[in-house]
């Protein structure tokens, strides 16, 4: 498949942090924006090492910084409390398509990296979150990290070519 949105690709949504109350709700950590559009992602998977279950989301809201869940099977502080650590993951396509010039990170991991001159610098193999602008790792003959300002250093990405060109000197 060309570029690397495949919609059958796991995407880390959340992360369950813990019990909420005594009847089963589990509260989580959400990635997405607003944290609230957790709880309309169905079905969830949930993963913690090898370990993996599909968890039907009943209801849920925002509680705080987080979201609080009902998740059907799950009707004892006990039951939410086992899967504390559990990471919330959903199929790439629910994902809504991103606006134009946004991408997510699970599209850019994977794809080629060359600058302007063509030279490859290596692959993404991660993208991290600082303050100021996302980092894209790139492994190739050695690991660089290139900040993802469009316009600036990331002069195209191109999906559909796996390909991303920015404007770095190979020797950084």
């Amino acid at each position: 498949m060309p570029g690397n949105s495949g919609n059958d690709r796991s995407v880390v949504v959340g992360r369950v942090s813990g019990a909420f109350g005594v009847r089963g709700w589990v509260k989580a950590v959400s990635f997405t924006d607003p944290p609230v559009n957790l709880v309309g992602y169905r079905p969830w998977t949930l993963r913690r090492g090898d370990a993996e279950r599909r968890a039907d989301v009943l209801e849920g809201r925002e509680h705080g910084n987080a979201v609080i869940v009902r998740l059907q099977g799950v009707d004892t502080r006990e039951q939410a409390e086992a899967l504390k650590g559990f990471e919330v993951t959903v199929r790439r396509s629910q994902l809504p398509p991103p606006a134009p010039g946004e991408y997510y990170r699970v599209d850019l991991v994977g794809l080629k990296v060359v600058n302007l001159g063509e030279t490859v610098l290596g692959e993404v193999v991660d993208v991290m979150e600082t303050g100021a602008n996302d980092v894209l790792v790139v492994q190739g003959d050695r690991e660089r990290l290139l900040p993802f300002v469009q316009g600036v250093f990331v002069k195209s990405v191109n999906l559909e070519e796996s390909r991303i060109v920015v404007d770095w000197d190979p020797g950084f």
